[in-house]
């Protein structure tokens, strides 16, 4: 028993002894902390040293050859001078005119002619419109109307307007007030609805709808349709109340230039109601086709 006690004790201190040696050893490999006169900083290479370009010294500029005169202040001026303001696009004066129908008619077994003609004046959003319709047989004048509208933009395709219309013939002149929407459909047909009070709470509503379906860059087939219906019936211009009348057709037009177009076409018309038995009592004609050549033209 007393030994082991020895050997352990022996064994203990050998071991400590072997690792105050070890401890010693490795703070002997330690480097020595330098003093702050040998905390100098690595010098950085020249641009010389490496090969790449110095930016930092301002190069003297090149002298300009002889035949090369020397820029001024009026070269400058010249080469940027003052441009004056345009007009903005909304607040310009624009106008356009399009005879749509300019045509001679054959049918009912008469002949005629009939003007068609529509146009505006003003800007992108407000414009004055005028309407201008007016037909002949045999050299007298069937129907006339102008139309006197203010047109205000309250889409990107569509106008409400309001103004007059004033009848010239047949039978007596008659004034109407005009209210109703026209612009573009989806689709591109092209839709003006109408309606017109008149003297003695006449009332009256027209729809025309139209359509160009191009066959070539030049050829364009134009089918149009027209309706007419009277609130009340006028004797004295022999007009019944209710659908009065309606023409549809289609003309087919040849595009020399877009501003000028000749064309051919045929038109069928016909009275309803009332309307047909004023036609029938006065010997006129209720309904028909007719051929029609003419030329559209707008600027």
């Amino acid at each position: 028993m007393r030994i082991l006690l020895i050997f352990a004790l022996t064994a203990a201190g050998v071991l400590a002894g072997g690792v105050h040696d070890a401890a010693a050893q490795h703070e002997g490999h330690q480097q020595p902390k330098p003093t702050a006169t040998e905390q100098k900083p690595t010098p950085k290479p020249t641009p010389a040293q490496t090969g790449a370009v110095d930016h930092s010294q301002h190069h003297t500029p090149t002298e300009l050859p002889p035949f090369i005169p020397t820029l001024t202040d009026e070269d400058r001026k010249a080469a940027f001078p003052d441009v004056p303001g345009h007009a903005v696009h909304d607040r310009a004066v624009n106008y356009f005119v399009l005879f749509d129908q300019l045509e001679w008619q054959s049918g009912f077994g008469a002949q005629g002619l009939n003007v068609d003609t529509k146009g505006w004046v003003g800007g992108d959003r407000s414009r004055f419109w005028f309407r201008a319709e007016a037909d002949s047989e045999e050299g007298r004048v069937g129907e006339a109307e102008t139309q006197l509208l203010y047109g205000r933009q309250i889409s990107r395709w569509w106008d409400v307007v309001a103004g007059v219309r004033q009848d010239f013939t047949p039978g007596p002149a008659r004034t109407w007030a005009a209210v109703g929407i026209q612009g573009l459909a989806p689709y591109w047909f092209e839709v003006e609805l109408t309606g017109y009070i008149g003297p003695e709470a006449r009332t009256h509503f027209r729809g025309e709808v139209e359509y160009e379906l191009l066959l070539t860059n030049r050829l364009v087939l134009q089918p149009l349709v027209e309706v007419d219906v009277f609130g009340k019936s006028d004797l004295e211009r022999g007009i019944g109340a209710g659908l009065s009348t309606m023409d549809a057709g289609f003309r087919l037009r040849y595009q020399f230039r877009r501003q000028l177009a000749p064309y051919v076409g045929v038109v069928w018309g016909k009275s309803f109601g009332k309307t047909a038995e004023f036609a029938d009592m006065n010997g006129k004609h209720t309904g028909g086709a007719r051929l029609v050549t003419g030329v559209r033209l707008w600027f």
